[in-house]
């Protein structure tokens, strides 16, 4: 009996979530990609506060390491028409950016002659 009873709580919660990410689908909140989960709550924030609440909700300020990444998180920059940030920053080095634990960067994909320093990478 016990068995039955974690099975179907089991599939309520499964049927639960499925529900919620289909509104978060439909509400261009959440995306996925390269096995990860990409989500926005739609709000303008600064880089500091972003980086906050993606910590907060468990997560990590997004960083793309592929193309489908990539994709994900311009599929958000261009469901909200703004710009996103990125889990990146510039290194010592002038225009040289890694992570930003310091790791050096394994996927670029950079509009022509950037990263300018122009805030338009």
């Amino acid at each position: 009996l016990a068995d039955n009873g974690m099975e179907d709580v089991t599939h309520q919660l499964d049927h639960e979530i499925s529900r919620l990410e289909g509104v978060l689908h439909l509400e261009k909140m959440i995306t996925a990609a390269g096995g990860k989960i990409f989500s926005t709550n739609g709000k303008k924030a600064n880089f500091e506060t972003t980086l906050n609440t993606c910590r907060e909700a468990g997560g990590s300020i997004a960083t793309p390491r592929s193309l489908a990444e990539n994709d994900a998180i311009l599929y958000f920059v261009k469901s909200f028409n703004t710009y996103a940030y990125l889990g990146i920053k510039e290194s010592l080095i002038p225009s040289t950016f890694q992570l930003l634990d310091g790791t050096k960067l394994n996927y670029t994909n950079w509009h022509l002659n950037e990263p300018s320093g122009k805030g338009e990478e």
